[in-house]
């Protein structure tokens, strides 16, 4: 019989690659869910061209982190999987449409003639519902499922959270990535976003404490509290950061700052509900797999997960610069 000891041991490091999986996830396909949004808010098809050619390159690749996750939540924690599929199925399958409405938009522009208005609206409103239904999940997944108004309540502020942060991110790369008036709308939108998300993260925040099922234990527990304290201070800098470095004329710095701020926020919210995966469900050691199960697939991950980080890495650097349109 496998001892408890190296269960425990493979459970939680399983804990921590998938939440470096959905880390990678929301940081990288943020930005360009936050482009989608934001170009709901432009009126010229110039701006939108260039946009959209801002995140061309990336935005098919940066879901593949989604489809991996989903694939390691499935094999490590089925327990989870099974419930999460079953109380979530309308915000998944929302999701899931939102993707294909991304996808076939980005197609059918190019080929669209004269006017790609609609196209650039269903492209828009897709990356609206994405980041919308990943906030509802998240939401529903702090507040342990429960029902009732309060955790109404903090879904939908959690789902307003998610996607303000998605448009800091968007915003943030668009001040990357792009010159011009387009460059000092982004630098508007980047402020106006980050505001909206700390304030959005100080709520979720409270709304664990008090609502979620473990977060008020997590919170008393000396040591967990310093921790959480010393994040909250780096979330306080990156915040401040990106505030600085906008209205100094950064261009690279802003976006790390929200990278940061992410990161910073994440990692808070993950310390908060550990052990568990459904607060006050199901929790990691309940929901793993056996340990021959988590054993053979982290010998799977330990091999693609640097090829994944890797060619990332590559196609940044390879489509690094800002973007211009071709002339015609």
């Amino acid at each position: 019989m496998t001892p408890t000891s190296t269960q425990d041991l493979l459970s939680h490091a399983w804990f921590g690659i998938i939440g470096l999986m959905l880390l990678l996830y929301v940081v990288t396909d943020g930005f360009d869910l936050g482009v989608g949004i934001l170009s709901l808010f432009q009126r010229k098809q110039t701006e939108r061209d260039l946009m959209i050619q801002s995140i061309g390159h990336v935005w098919d690749a940066n879901e593949t982190w989604l489809v991996a996750l989903g694939g390691a939540l499935f094999g490590a924690f089925p327990a989870a999987y099974a419930m999460l599929m079953t109380q979530l199925y309308v915000p998944v399958m929302a999701l899931i449409a939102s993707f294909m409405m991304r996808g076939a938009s980005i197609e059918f522009r190019h080929l669209a003639r004269g006017s790609k208005a609609f196209w650039d609206r269903v492209f828009g409103l897709g990356s609206l519902l994405a980041a919308l239904a990943q906030g509802l999940i998240l939401g529903r997944v702090i507040s342990g499922l429960a029902p009732g108004i309060q955790a109404d309540a903090l879904v939908a502020v959690t789902a307003i959270g998610v996607a303000s942060g998605y448009s800091l991110l968007g915003a943030t790369w668009l001040v990357k990535k792009t010159t011009g008036q387009l460059q000092n709308r982004a630098r508007r939108g980047a402020v106006a976003s980050v505001c909206a998300t700390v304030l959005a993260a100080i709520v979720v925040s409270l709304g664990t404490l008090y609502f979620s099922p473990v977060g008020l234990g997590r919170w008393q527990d000396g040591g967990t509290l310093h921790v959480l304290m010393g994040l909250g201070l780096l979330a306080a800098l990156a915040f401040v950061h990106v505030l600085y470095a906008v209205y100094t004329g950064g261009e690279h710095s802003p976006f790390v700052g929200a990278c940061l701020l992410f990161t910073a926020s994440f990692a808070g919210l993950a310390i908060s509900l550990f052990p568990w995966l459904v607060p006050g469900k199901l929790t990691i050691a309940a929901a793993a797999s056996n340990s021959a199960s988590l054993a053979f697939m982290l010998l799977g991950i330990g091999t693609v997960l640097p090829i994944m980080i890797g060619y990332n890495l590559y196609q940044y650097h390879l489509f690094r610069g800002k973007v211009a349109l071709a002339p015609h």
